[in-house]
């Protein structure tokens, strides 16, 4: 395996292949959203469609018109942080028909040189059934003296949003590394409610199709989500995020101002495996 350091100087992160979990390069070390909110991880990474909280911003930043107000989230791997660490986080505000967003993902102990990212997003819903968006994302310098408002390396996200039918929606996002017209990543997603009397389940599906790959993987990525509510606080989520499996809960509590949400995943990504926990409150 070659080190890290002559891995950076030698070529770009995205074509690397390694052969031990500790020196692999994540998803989470380019501009993407995989692994960003615990709900998401649960739901095994397939979040392209659903993209109804805070993290839209990151997954589909078409999706943050689907609420009213203000959401805070952040995010934090709670084990084996040795390994690597990954801690984003960000805030939304949605006005009618026109939302924003803030938000950086952060790695820790990874490979990769400056794997950092700022996103700044904008949604606007068109007619009833269709919304769009869009990010700009900047590469931060790691470590820096000085908080980067915008950084270095810009490239841009393009989305969008729609729901045929009450129990339907479909999402598409256009990811772009670099400013220029291609896009190195598209993902497809579908988002399907059935619900039965008591019973109601939420299954989500993402295809992600990628002009290279990462770690050996398969250019074509699916990735399966199933979300199933206990009650109105608590949910249950399980999912396969590209042949790995992730479990995860979430529970909520409404306040008489703010509701706010707590949400576990695991994912069978690593020897050790991993765990996180994110927390967002709504206003």
């Amino acid at each position: 395996v070659v080190s890290a350091t002559t891995r950076s100087e030698q070529c770009p992160p995205i074509f690397l292949l390694t052969a031990s979990p500790s020196a692999r390069v994540w998803p989470f070390e380019i501009a993407q959203p995989l692994y960003v909110g615990a709900r998401a991880i649960g739901m095994g990474n397939a979040f392209t469609a659903m993209a109804d909280d805070a993290a839209a911003g990151f997954w589909n930043p078409a999706g943050l018109i689907q609420w009213q107000g203000v959401k805070v989230f952040g995010m934090n791997k709670i084990s084996d942080r040795s390994e690597y660490g990954f801690d984003p986080k960000g805030i939304a505000y949605t006005y009618r028909e026109t939302a924003f967003f803030w938000g950086n993902k952060i790695a820790l102990g990874v490979p990769t040189r400056d794997p950092d990212y700022t996103y700044y997003a904008l949604a606007r819903q068109i007619g009833s059934y269709l919304a769009i968006g869009g990010s700009l994302k900047f590469q931060r310098r790691h470590p820096s003296d000085h908080y980067q408002v915008f950084g270095y390396n810009p490239a841009y996200d393009l989305a969008l949003l729609t729901k045929p039918k009450p129990a339907l929606k479909i999402g598409l996002l256009l990811q772009n590394d670099q400013i220029d017209l291609s896009f190195e990543r598209v993902t497809l997603g579908l988002a399907y409610r059935i619900q039965r009397q008591r019973l109601r389940l939420t299954f989500s599906l993402d295809l992600g199709f990628s002009r290279r790959s990462i770690n050996g993987k398969r250019i074509l990525t699916p990735s399966l989500g199933v979300e199933l509510p206990v009650n109105e606080l608590l949910q249950l989520r399980m999912g396969n995020s590209s042949g790995d499996w992730t479990v995860g809960a979430g529970l909520s509590y409404p306040f008489q101002f703010t509701t706010v949400r707590l949400d576990y995943a695991w994912i069978n990504d690593t020897l050790q495996r991993s765990n996180f926990i994110s927390a967002e409150i709504t206003f």
